[in-house]
Parts: structure tokens; sequence; C-alpha cells
């Protein structure tokens, strides 16, 4: 939407005016969900697959029960068994809030009007990527964060460039306070803040994590671990402590991406096929899972950070530049951000990256197969990558350690 509304710099006109059709909108995203859904509902019905619908409780390490769609119950029996079972939004009790109308990350993504006005409690990827795209669509969005910056798993440099993005397209960011209760009166949610101050809007979204559904079907009774947050303890293999029974995504502690739990069936599959433990297919010892944020500008990160490697008191070298010095950027005129590596000062070894800026969730890709190839900062800056590309800015990052 932001590059929509500024074509005009490359020469495009009319488009400044542009704004969001939610009806459209809406319609497009579930048409992908629905055909993704499809297709996987159509491997599922393939021969040598039993796919049913309805409610499942595991009785012992080899037996689940399920409650079908109209109720009967079927009893299952299997040497092998297989916990995928998700997470859900954390519904924090914050006293009348939830009474009062509150959304979490999932009510979100079914509105059919967008609010003139929106607080999102919670200051992790979640919700700056909400507060991103609300205040595109046209909401006057505050953030409520509970740490002393935004994003606090990143690096506070790091964190600082979504605060000055999302302030300088209008979003109030509070940090350091908490949310300690919410009410609704002629249509405005007002929320009571730890400082005894208070903000109040249309709509309020709770981006407050989410939490496993590993309640309520049977998993303890059966005797499988879960740790204290509820999650189901796991090897690096993803078995339990129940022989034959293996816990994925999600509910197993994974990062919570879409392709952190493929990578889970991947392993777990080659163990069914009969792979030995000792092949490395078979675990997720070692693996690094790369993350991205679809926030403005858009980030991928790979590895540890630098907050990281100093706590973990690692002797590193700490490459890093604006976006601005990547030819490419600045030919899209989107040159917003900061590129870091964190390089071992010994080995030369990459230990992880942050890149901030455009297609960065597409060049950490490169960056994920450097370090899976155990390649030294200076093989990867020797390189010759295309120009102009995003990806050239490899070269550019690892220059600045020369």
């Amino acid at each position: 939407m932001e590059n929509t509304r500024t074509d005009a710099t490359f020469g495009i006109e009319g488009t400044d005016g542009a704004y969001i059709n939610v009806e459209k909108l809406r319609a497009h995203k579930e048409g992908i969900v629905s055909a993704m859904v499809a297709a996987h509902e159509k491997f599922f019905a393939a021969p040598g697959i039993d796919f049913m619908r309805g409610s499942a409780r595991l009785l012992d390490a080899h037996s689940v029960e399920v409650k079908l769609e109209d109720g009967t119950l079927r009893q299952l029996h299997s040497e092998r068994v297989l916990l995928n079972l998700g997470t859900s939004p954390a519904h924090p009790p914050i006293p009348g809030l939830w009474e009062a109308g509150a959304w979490d990350s999932e009510d979100i993504l079914r509105v059919e009007e967008i609010p003139s006005s929106l607080v999102i409690i919670g200051g992790g990827y979640i919700g700056i990527e909400f507060a991103s795209m609300m205040t595109s669509f046209g909401s006057k969005v505050t953030v409520v964060a509970s740490g002393p910056h935004i994003l606090d798993r990143e690096d506070p440099d790091i964190a600082a460039i979504y605060e000055k993005s999302l302030q300088d397209r209008g979003v109030t960011i509070l940090t350091g306070v908490l949310a300690k209760s919410g009410s609704k009166q002629d249509g405005v949610i007002t929320v009571e803040l730890s400082d005894g101050s208070s903000v109040s809007a249309e709509k309020v979204l709770v981006a407050a994590g989410r939490i496993p559904n590993t309640k309520g079907i049977g998993l303890e009774e059966a005797g499988v671990t879960l740790d204290q947050r509820g999650f189901i303890s796991v090897d690096d293999h993803l078995r339990t402590n129940l022989d034959g029974v293996w816990a994925a995504g999600d509910c197993a502690g994974t990062p919570m991406f879409t392709h952190a739990s493929w990578n889970d069936y991947r392993i777990i599959r080659e163990q069914m096929d009969g792979v030995s433990l000792e092949d490395p297919r078979t675990s997720k010892a070692g693996r690094l899972i790369p993350g991205r944020s679809f926030a403005e500008p858009e980030l991928g990160r790979i590895g540890m950070n630098e907050t990281e490697a100093q706590e973990q008191g690692l002797d590193v070298l700490v490459a890093s530049i604006d976006t601005a010095a990547i030819p490419r950027a600045k030919t899209m005129r989107d040159t917003t951000g900061k590129w870091k590596a964190i390089v071992d000062a010994n080995t030369h070894t990459i230990l992880g990256a942050t890149l901030v800026g455009p297609q960065s969730g597409e060049v950490i890709t490169a960056v994920q197969v450097a370090i899976a190839a155990g390649m030294t900062y200076e093989q990867l800056r020797m390189l010759p990558i295309a120009h102009p590309t995003m990806g050239e800015g490899l070269n550019i990052l690892f220059d600045s350690l020369a």
C-alpha cells in the first residue's frame, strides 16, 4: 500500500489516493487459504489414507478416540502416533477487556470494516505487523508494549528502525507499560495502563503471543510429558517420552513458522521410513530456522544477533550497513533499514544475520545456506553476486569487515 501511494516517484500518476477495499481483500485472502486447504485435503484423501474430521483424544501411547462431526465415536490404534496440535492466540486475563469486545490475532483477519482507531496490546512481531498494516489501511494506531522497546527479541538498533518507521507513519508507541483493564462506553474501548494513564480506540487487538493446544485432549493422562508452558517435551528427533509418539510444529516448541513445521514433518518422515537415528536427516540438532516479519520495512533473520552474542560472551565481529548503501534499494527508492551480520572473530564463520529492508526475507536464504555450508564471511564477500540486486548487499555488508 505504501509503495502504491508513492508510484508517482516512478512516473506513475494517479495512485496517491489508493485505498483498501476490505471485501475484495478478504475474498483474496480466503481464496488463497481455501485453495491451500483444498490441496492438502486432496492429499489426505489419497489411497491408503483414512481422513476424518473430528475432535481427538489420546487414550494411551497407541490409542486415539475421535469424536466425528456427526457425534459418533471411533477408536484408532497404531504403533506410531504423531501429535501436530498447533497453537491458539493467548487471551491474558485482563479484567473487562474481552467483555468489551477485544480482538485476538485471528479475529482481526475476519474484519469486515477497517476501524477508525485501533489499540494494539503487544509489541512483538504479530503486533508490529498488524500496526504496520492497519496504519496503511487508514486506522489511527496505538501500540502498547511492556518492554523497553518493541520487538524485544531484536537488537535495540533494529527495533529503533521500526519505532521510527511506525511513528513517521502516525503510529503512537507506548513502552514499559502493561494493560490493566478494559471497558467500553458509547462504542469506544478504553484500556487502563499500569502507569495510571489510559488509551482509547474503536477497537483493541491483543497480540500477546500464542499458547499450545495441549489441554483437554488426554495428553497428561496418557503420560505425555509437557513443559511448564504446556508445550510437548521432545528430544532432537521430535520424539516424546512415550515410545512411538512424536510431536511436531508449534505444540512441540518449534519456532512458530510454517516452514519450521514442514521441517519437523520431514525429520519425522525420515524416521518412519526407516532412516537411522545416526543420520542427521532425522534430527533437528543444530538447525537454524529463518524468521521473517512482514511489517514495513521487511525483516529477515537467521541465527544469532548481536545482543545474543554479547549475552553468550562470544568473541565476534559485527558487520553493519544501512540499507541505503545497496544500489538496488536506491533504484527502488526504498532505503529504510539496516543489515547486520555476526561473525566468529576467530574462524570468520557466519553466526547470524538480521536484514531490514526490501526483499530481506528472500536474501536471508542466501545467508542461511552460507551458514549451513560453513562458509567464512570472506568467501561470501568475494562471490560475484548479480548487480543490481538486493543480494548484492551481502558483498557490501561483509566489505564493512575488510
